[in-house]
């Protein structure tokens, strides 16, 4: 059989951040090879799967990877050989019960996803398929909608900002390729207009800037004149997006802001929010409350759900029980998924079935901590949900993923799509 597993190999790799993950490389009888690199978020929600780590203080300060690779090397590796990797689910389900925690904290999280991934990687090539085809079939031609990271804050830089990201979404482009320009060109301007104000124009974990800017009002007002700049206009060419991330400012039942001490309530922050969405253009709202804090989300989805992308991360952590529980509850509207977080490639897509199942919207996300792997660029194709976030328009480990989104929409040719997922929220809110 050409597409029986031969060979797994991994070994520890570094990570955008300088800090280890690893790489993984599964052979195929057939001659294929499929490679795979792991990546690893800082801003991390408690219920994740658990990337193992070495805790070794001689060793990239306990960061390292070695039992991961290890864990690779004997039980996976002896799991797995002679396995069709053209089976992926049950290639995922003989790691799970392999490892046989909740959370894949016995063998990690990233050995588990690394071979996952690499298998996919590997089936499709036995194929002769890109990957986002073999993962997709003939109905991936769909590209996504960047959420692209222009200004930070919270626990991604040092400046007075307590939301996470700032994105700008370039939805009204009429194609992934003019997407990107839309992005680029607003990113420079953006760059000029904060320098020309005496503001830092270096760049965080994701791209972004992180200039001392005083509130999440400024942040959008000088976003917007960013767009303006460019000759793009705001909200119908280019909208905004936020991750407050707010579980990094959560204390007890308050949200306190760093930049002054402020502790809001829950219905203080819904406020702020509301107003934030009535002044701008925004188009969707990420972890606007902490990853426990169920009640905010319901709060915020009954009020503006149809008119604004609510969206969990933390509160999900791509898993279907938190998922299921969401839907249930009417929580949010939309979900964040990351591989890393769940673990295998297969419970990452029936975390988007069951999106799909509910009308929610999905979002396939990278991590802060990188690698030059563009996985999630084909994933994103094949899943047809029509969002990525990936990083800003710098650092290479980020533009790796819109550059592979080029490829594949030049490989599509005349039957790829790019359409906003935001067209009637848009309307409802006047920016038709």
């Amino acid at each position: 059989m050409d597409s029986q597993i031969e060979a797994i190999d991994a070994l520890e790799i570094l990570d955008s951040r300088g800090y280890p993950t690893l790489r993984v490389v599964v052979d195929l009888a057939g001659g294929q090879r499929g490679t795979a690199s792991v990546p690893s978020g800082a801003s991390t929600g408690r219920h994740e799967a658990i990337e193992l780590r070495d805790n070794d203080a001689r060793r990239y300060a306990g960061k390292g990877v070695l039992k991961a690779v290890g864990n690779i090397h004997s039980q996976i590796r002896h799991a797995l050989l002679g396995k069709d990797g053209a089976d992926q689910s049950a290639i995922d389900k003989t790691l799970i019960a392999l490892d046989g925690t909740e959370n894949k904290s016995r063998l990690g999280a990233n050995a588990i996803l690394g071979v996952s991934m690499a298998v996919a990687r590997a089936a499709a090539a036995a194929k002769g398929a890109s990957l986002y085809a073999y993962l997709g079939g003939s109905a991936a031609t769909r590209l996504p909608v960047p959420m692209m990271n222009v200004i930070n804050g919270g626990l991604h830089a040092e400046n007075a900002l307590d939301f996470q990201e700032f994105m700008i979404v370039p939805h009204g482009a009429p194609s992934f390729s003019e997407a990107l320009r839309y992005g680029a060109e607003t990113f420079h301007a953006l760059k000029s207009i904060l320098h020309n104000a005496g503001y830092s124009t270096s760049v965080g974990d994701e791209g972004g800037f992180a200039p001392d800017l005083a509130s999440a009002d400024e942040a959008c007002e000088v976003i917007v004149e960013a767009i303006e700049t460019a000759g793009l206009r705001p909200g119908r060419d280019v909208a905004l997006a936020l991750d407050p991330a707010a579980s990094s400012f959560a204390q007890g039942d308050d949200y306190i802001f760093k930049n002054d001490g402020t502790a809001l309530t829950r219905e203080e922050l819904l406020s702020l929010y509301q107003g934030l969405t009535d002044a701008y253009p925004i188009v969707s709202i990420e972890d606007g409350f902490a990853e426990d804090d169920w009640d905010g989300f319901r709060a915020q989805t009954a009020f503006y759900g149809d008119r604004l992308q609510i969206v969990g991360d933390d509160l999900y952590v791509t898993n279907t029980q938190f998922i299921q529980r969401g839907i249930e509850t009417q929580a949010t509207n939309a979900v964040l998924i990351k591989l890393n977080q769940i673990g295998t490639v297969s419970e990452t897509i029936a975390a988007i079935d069951l999106c799909r199942g509910a009308g929610w919207g999905f979002i396939v996300s990278h991590r802060s901590g990188e690698t030059e792997d563009t996985f999630i660029a084909d994933f994103a194709v094949a899943m047809g949900g029509g969002q990525i976030k990936t990083g800003s328009l710098s650092r290479s480990e980020r533009l790796a993923k819109y550059n592979r989104l080029l490829e594949i929409e030049r490989s599509l040719g005349k039957a790829a799509i790019y359409e906003s997922p935001f067209a009637t929220l848009l309307v409802r809110r006047g920016f038709s």
